[in-house]
């Protein structure tokens, strides 16, 4: 469902409950990139990603076709960037029931100064029931990138949230897919590097892939359906050999 013709902003779900909120933009060289926001839809609504504050118009559109805004109740964040979180004081603002909902390094370092609401810190292996989903958290440090990063996956439905890992170029046109999204997203990373290469990230890649997640909610390009435990483990070893 297209929500805005004039940004290409469109809303689909990927799994139940769960809706992908996705804006494709250009960038001046006229190579198309898309964000990604993803939107749980449960007795606790949760906005996880805010986008960019240049997007919270269509983004908040968007969201508004499928729930009333106020009813959001969290809005997830994996570390500080503007298309992680630059739109969430205007989300706040929209919502008086919303809470930033991130790690607690990224709330002692950042979100309780940066937030107009004082954020909910979840512990590494905490869990948040939001009605029918369960929300896990895990601490991610360094993986892909930033010592506060930290990301989630719902196992009610065994979707993970996995913010910037498998970013893909383009449009992100398909709002799920079961094609392989780990070489251009390889081929993407490339020529300008944006893993962190901890010593950490092997084992925090395997500790996801044991999750067993069968989605995977990219914040970049598509989302994407298959054995997703594999496939993080399959991103490990590439990244291994690179180091």
């Amino acid at each position: 469902m297209i929500t805005n013709r004039e940004s290409g902003t469109n809303v689909h779900e990927i799994a139940d409950g769960i809706y992908r909120i996705n804006t494709p933009i250009r960038f001046p060289d006229g190579a198309a990139f898309s964000f990604n926001q993803y939107l749980i839809v449960d007795d606790e609504p949760l906005l996880f990603h805010t986008g960019p504050r240049k997007l919270f118009p269509p983004v908040s559109e968007a969201i508004a076709r499928v729930l009333p805004l106020e009813r959001l109740c969290y809005l997830g964040l994996s570390h500080v960037e503007a298309d992680e979180c630059g739109s969430l004081n205007e989300f706040l603002a929209a919502a008086p029931r919303a809470v930033p909902l991130c790690g607690q390094i990224a709330a002692m370092v950042s979100m309780n100064d940066l937030a107009d609401r004082a954020p909910r810190a979840m512990a590494d292996g905490e869990s948040l029931v939001t009605g029918r989903h369960t929300m896990r958290w895990f601490d991610t440090p360094h993986v892909p990138h930033a010592w506060e990063c930290g990301l989630m996956m719902d196992v009610s439905t065994r979707t993970f949230f996995c913010g910037d890992l498998f970013t893909q170029p383009g449009a992100g046109e398909l709002a799920l897919t079961e094609a392989d999204i780990l070489a251009p997203s390889e081929a993407f990373r490339a020529p300008m590097d944006y893993f962190a290469h901890a010593p950490s990230t092997r084992a925090t890649l395997t500790r996801l892939a044991d999750e067993q997640p069968t989605t995977l909610a990219c914040m970049h390009g598509s989302a994407w359906r298959g054995d997703g435990g594999s496939l993080l483990r399959e991103l490990a070893s590439v990244l291994a050999k690179a180091a």
